[in-house]
């Protein structure tokens, strides 16, 4: 199998937004893992969401962050088979699949650009990956949104605020590499 180049994976990214956009909703990915998170804690706290017959949803919670939007997260974790939940699932199962059939099987897991300013352990990039992740999801959660909901699908929809966020993230993305991963040496 034909790796794809850049360009062709750009237009089925496109067409995959586009798709998701006309026939369900703008893709969001980062409001799953509060779903995920209220599911785990509502094994431990069973009270955390309940049946309500008066909330909008049909779901109230006793958590206020849960609740809002009439019960919508409640709704959510009380029933998680749904869209979103199911498209994050996907993801990961694309990401595994995508790697089985890779062509070229041994998968390099250390980038040269890393390995040459940080060395060539695994454990260190995969706790940089995990830490910044976390900020990510955090900051996402501040937001609203994460990338995919507010750059990706606000800018197809043409919504000013995706534009802005596209521009923010990539004024701080551009010297946060250049400053990372700096030449090692260099002052």
């Amino acid at each position: 199998m034909k790796e794809w180049t850049w360009f062709q994976a750009g237009l089925a990214l496109a067409a995959s937004f586009l798709l998701a956009v006309v026939l369900v909703k703008p893709i969001g990915v980062s409001t799953q893992f509060v779903i995920f998170d209220g599911m785990v804690a509502r094994v431990v706290q069973p009270s955390l969401v309940e049946a309500d017959a008066s909330a909008k949803s049909g779901y109230t919670s006793s958590n206020p962050y849960l609740n809002k939007s009439g019960g919508k997260y409640a709704a959510n974790i009380a029933k998680p088979l749904n869209y979103g939940f199911v498209f994050v699932l996907a993801m990961l199962g694309g990401g595994f699949l995508s790697r089985i059939l890779r062509k070229e099987k041994s998968l390099k897991q250390i980038p040269d650009v890393h390995e040459l300013r940080y060395g060539s352990k695994a454990w260190p990039r995969y706790l940089a990956a995990f830490i910044g992740g976390q900020i990510v999801l955090w900051g996402a959660r501040l937001a609203g949104g994460c990338t995919s909901g507010h750059m990706m699908s606000g800018m197809m929809q043409t919504a000013v605020s995706g534009y802005l966020f596209a521009a923010a993230a990539f004024a701080v993305a551009v010297p946060t590499a250049f400053l990372v991963y700096k030449k090692k040496g260099d002052a």
